[in-house]
């Protein structure tokens, strides 16, 4: 016996009679922050001191915000999967693939977007700095990666009765050789008996489109916080490397220097040695690692 509702309808009269533009629906973008670290080769040749971590921003060809810096993103078409619509628009607007991509926030403030009502649904990727191609297109007039700075400007704690608000402002400096972007994100912490909420809001901002600041800020918190219980790191490595080669990107993503012996007792099941050393290296040649993809196949998977 088929089920009907209090208009004696089955679920397949209701779905064949239901009306789609009763409710207004708002758009739905993605947008991806993706990150890679300069190899050692560009940090010669640009004569940087030191690698850094890098975030792929394109050059807006159109309003709103024209001629202002924004994550790759678009528009979700109606007949597409949002993980599809993220690879999709990385691949128009910067001629790049990537080996992994993962959802990490939906944004969907009432007024983040000028022309309408947007829902944005963030991702974060991470490429290998030797294996990009990037080329401008579709609606993006530029792509360019921008060196990452975050620094913590202050931080306030009000204690209340059953709790605590936390804020702490944050700048943001995105630079490139020509250009230097900024932002002031304050992080709000809301903490009321068992319960913590947090929010994110850009206090000012140059040259950075949309709420794009706050979600590349985001996007560096989490990236650090999961370098700790993940492999998510080996993304950005070659298929071979040092062990100082790895421990460097770790260093460069966290902020800070680590102990060589700590950090190698640390990862010494997530590689595996190939018997193969440097080549062309005046000191004693380093030997050769790779990933090991079932370092954790013991976590009851």
């Amino acid at each position: 016996m088929e089920l009907r509702d209090h208009q004696e309808l089955t679920e397949q009269e209701f779905l064949t009679s239901y009306d789609a533009g009763q409710f207004e629906r708002p758009s739905v973008t993605v947008d991806t922050a993706i990150f890679t670290i300069t190899s050692d080769d560009e940090v010669n040749k640009r004569n940087l001191s030191n690698q850094e971590l890098q975030v792929l921003l394109i050059k807006r060809g159109g309003h709103p915000y024209l001629g202002q810096w924004a994550l790759p993103g678009g528009f979700v078409n109606p007949k597409e999967d949002v993980d599809h619509a993220a690879v999709r628009e990385l691949k128009e607007e910067t001629n790049l693939d990537c080996s992994y991509m993962e959802q990490l926030y939906t944004w969907g403030e009432v007024n983040r977007d000028p022309r309408t009502r947007v829902i944005s649904i963030s991702y974060l990727a991470l490429l290998d700095s030797t294996k990009f191609n990037i080329q401008a297109g579709d609606d993006a007039s530029d792509a360019k990666w921008y060196t990452v700075k975050d620094t913590v400007l202050k931080k306030e704690k009000t204690l209340s009765e059953d709790g605590f608000i936390q804020q702490k402002w944050v700048q943001l400096e995105l630079i490139s050789d020509e250009v230097r972007l900024s932002a002031i994100i304050k992080i709000i912490k809301i903490v009321k008996g068992t319960t913590i909420e947090y929010r994110r809001e850009v206090v000012e901002q140059t040259g950075i489109a949309f709420d794009h600041a706050r979600i590349i800020q985001y996007s560096i918190e989490r990236l650090r916080n999961k370098v700790d219980y993940t492999d998510i790191a080996f993304r950005l490595m070659p298929h071979r490397f040092t062990l100082s080669e790895l421990q460097k990107v770790y260093e460069v993503i966290l902020g800070k220097n680590l102990y060589k012996a700590q950090f190698r007792l640390k990862i010494e099941k997530m590689v595996n040695g190939t018997g193969e050393f440097q080549r062309g290296k005046a000191h004693k040649p380093a030997e050769l690692f790779r990933f090991n993809p079932n370092w954790d196949e013991d976590d009851n998977f």
